[in-house]
C-alpha cells in the first residue's frame, strides 16, 4: 500500500521540542521532494517546510526559521521536522506531502498542541 504516515506530536509547553516522523511505504521517498505543511483551526493550511529530492535543498516558511529543521534518511525512508521554541501559534496539524514519480500525497496529519 502507497502511503504517507505521520508520527511524533502531541502536547508540549511553549519553549519545548518535537520530532515529527513522515514514513512512506510503498515508494521510494528519495526521489520525490517531500515538504511539511500545516493547517491551524479556521485557517488555511500553509507550507512550512519542504526538501528536494535529489540535491536536499530545503526551504522554510518564515515564521520557522531558525527554529525548524527539516531532513530526510533514505534508509529509513523517513523525513523528519525537528521543531524547537515552540510557540502556541505553531499549534496545528500538521501533514507530509510528497511530489514525484512514484507517489503525489499526503499523510493523515498528526496534531500538535502548544499549551501550558
Amino acid at each position: 500500500q502507497v502511503q504517507l504516515v505521520e508520527s511524533g506530536g502531541g502536547l508540549v509547553q511553549p519553549g519545548g521540542s518535537l520530532r515529527l516522523s513522515c514514513t512512506a511505504s510503498g515508494f521510494t521517498l528519495r526521489y520525490h521532494s517531500m515538504s511539511w505543511y500545516r493547517q491551524a483551526p479556521g485557517k488555511e493550511r500553509e507550507l512550512v517546510a519542504d526538501i528536494t529530492g535529489g540535491g536536499g535543498s530545503t526551504k522554510y516558511a518564515d515564521s520557522v526559521k531558525g527554529r525548524f529543521t527539516i531532513s530526510r534518511d533514505h534508509a529509513k525512508n523517513t523525513v523528519y521536522l525537528q521543531m524547537n521554541s515552540l510557540k502556541p501559534e505553531d499549534m496545528a496539524v500538521y501533514f507530509c506531502h510528497a511530489v514525484g514519480p512514484q507517489y503525489i500525497g499526503w499523510g493523515q496529519g498528526i496534531q500538535v498542541t502548544v499549551s501550558s
